[in-house]
């Protein structure tokens, strides 16, 4: 990830960001940081609950976990599974609570203790651009995860996993799975980034579906060639 990234094309449209945050200082912190229109991201609604925010159509939910006293913590799947690309902005940055936003979904975990306006932006480009990004909340939250060394992939994660493995095409699982291609692709991405962060980098499909045997996430016998019904259905003798 470079600086190049925060460069907005002539004629680009803005990537645009919807915040849920319930402190004003906050609220008016991140919108310097924005600057200006037009420029690279643009915040395009903001409101105290998940609620006041829904409806708008934004590339990046930028996500507070302590709204009003509460955590959210169990909102973060909910929101990842109706296709949306969040990102946790929190000073909860235990890694614990950081480890189960992934699990959950979560494109990316900024901290707000250590944020700066250029990481800020940068993971917010990288995640709208639906590639993969580890902040520094995330690399200590896999460094010190002592759960078994076999990354921990979520129900959905596996899922795709599967579908792409029987040689479906991404737009193929998305229609599926009922959810839009570049959740697929963030499954697939975040697989891959939590193998890269246990020291066993999988850049390729074939690579990938290793170690995912190796680890018993996916058995042999899963991966076999799908068929649609309507193949199926063409394929019978008449």
């Amino acid at each position: 990830m470079g600086q190049q990234h925060l460069a907005t094309e002539p004629g680009a449209e803005p990537v645009t960001v919807a915040l849920v945050e319930d402190h004003q200082v906050v609220v008016d912190g991140v919108r310097s940081w924005f600057g200006p229109s037009p420029g690279p991201v643009a915040l395009v609604a903001q409101g105290p609950t998940i609620e006041a925010v829904q409806g708008v159509t934004a590339d990046v939910l930028l996500l507070d976990l302590n709204l009003n006293g509460t955590m959210v913590l169990d909102r973060v799947s909910e929101l990842c599974q109706s296709g949306q690309r969040v990102i946790v902005f929190s000073e909860h940055e235990e890694p614990e609570t950081v480890r189960a936003v992934l699990d959950a979904g979560a494109s990316a975990f900024i901290g707000k203790g250590r944020a700066t306006r250029e990481s800020c932006l940068e993971t917010i480009m990288e995640v709208a651009a639906d590639r993969p990004t580890v902040t520094p909340p995330m690399a200590q939250a896999i460094a010190t995860d002592e759960r078994p060394h076999r990354p921990q992939l979520s129900d959905k994660e596996r899922e795709a996993l599967l579908f792409w493995f029987q040689s479906m095409s991404k737009a193929s699982v998305a229609a599926r799975m009922g959810i839009k291609e570049r959740t697929v692709r963030q499954y697939i991405d975040r697989a891959r980034v939590k193998y890269a962060a246990a020291g066993r980098p999988a850049p390729t499909k074939e690579k990938l579906l290793i170690c995912a045997i190796q680890d018993g996430l996916i058995q042999p016998d899963e991966v076999t060639i799908y068929t649609s019904l309507a193949a199926r259905t063409s394929q019978e003798p008449h």
